[in-house]
């Protein structure tokens, strides 16, 4: 079963299509700020040095995805910073950095398979880097302060050796991806809509399904690994809504700390994911609908680019930019 997974022939198309009319993203799908798909806002990147950035709009959230459904369990106030107001934040090295693996990762694919080595791996860096610089020109405010190029090197050194470290957790010359960096998104019954970016999709001889997601950081510690996991079965969930098709394995690849995190989801397990997501929504409907977006404290704050408009750390949010109405009682 594994073995037919990890020799999985390339049949595009074989696990979901992308739909035709959805745009390119820079991938970065392993931070909480990144990129989302269309429809569904995203925090905004703050303006470089004397430019003015975009004219802030709001409109109430119409999708949900994975990043954005952690942000409100982990904090509502940061779900409506990102998702409502739309405030911008400041790019991370940490954030960069996985946005840079995941372009090398993803582009490696492009070659014969008896050419995906480490080293034609680790020549992708730099050009890749000048790549996401032309995209997103605001990281290069990241190295700003750094005219030698030293913390920029280390920083690319650091990327190299994550990408290396790939190749001990997985054997690319054997992998054929059915997908590579694929739009999912699925209309539930309820109206509810589910979108999200897969970093890779595995699709075996057989039709067995597996899903694939880097990560750059270390794995969690096993008490955590159901929240880790929750992102890998709400790709499921979309898959199994498109097509019908319980994935056979989700996988999680740590390139931080060189582990690999694996479960074999079940019907039941994505039935509950749904009913978790549609409780979320509702959740954050009422929330839209009477601009009652609660703070809630954690050790997370300490990285929270909005601590200014936090009310926890003597902020004031900016004034809500939606129609507001009087509670009503709860839909289930």
């Amino acid at each position: 079963m594994d073995s037919s997974i990890d020799e999985a022939a390339a049949q595009p198309g074989g696990a979901v299509q992308t739909p035709p009319a959805t745009p390119p993203r820079t991938p970065d799908p392993a931070m909480p700020a990144a990129t989302e798909p269309a429809g569904e806002a995203a925090p905004r990147t703050a303006p470089a040095a004397g430019g003015t950035g975009e004219e802030r709009s709001a409109a109430a959230p119409t999708s949900l995805s994975p990043s954005r459904a952690s942000d409100f369990m982990q904090c509502p106030l940061l779900y409506r910073f990102r998702v409502i107001d739309r405030l911008p934040e400041k790019p991370s090295e940490a954030a960069t950095r996985g946005t840079l693996v995941h372009a090398v990762l993803e582009r490696l694919f492009d070659a014969p398979a008896g050419e995906r080595t480490a080293p034609r791996a680790k020549a992708l860096v730099p050009g890749q880097w000048d790549r996401l610089r032309e995209s997103r020109p605001e990281v290069t405010e990241l190295f700003a302060d750094d005219p030698e190029g030293q913390r920029l090197a280390g920083w690319l050194a650091e990327a190299e050796r994550l990408v290396e470290r790939w190749f001990t957790l997985e054997d690319p010359t054997r992998l054929e991806p059915a997908e590579r960096e694929l739009f999912v998104e699925a209309e539930l019954e309820s109206g509810l809509r589910l979108r999200g970016i897969i970093d890779r999709v595995d699709v075996a001889p057989t039709g067995e399904v597996r899903i694939v997601d880097y990560k750059t950081g270390k794995a969690p510690r096993p008490e955590y690994a159901e929240g880790a996991l929750f992102q890998m079965k709400f790709y499921a969930l979309v898959v199994w809504r498109l097509k019908r098709v319980v994935p056979r394995r989700l996988q999680l690849v740590y390139l931080g700390s060189g582990d690999v995190l694996t479960y074999d989801p079940v019907l039941a397990d994505l039935e509950r994911v749904e009913r978790k997501l549609h409780a979320l929504w509702e959740a954050i409907r009422q929330a839209t609908e009477t601009g009652n977006w609660r703070p809630r404290p954690t050790k997370l704050c300490g990285w929270c680019d909005h601590q200014a408009h936090c009310p926890e750390f003597g902020g004031t949010p900016p004034p809500y930019p939606l129609p507001v109405t009087a509670p009503g009682p709860r839909t289930v």
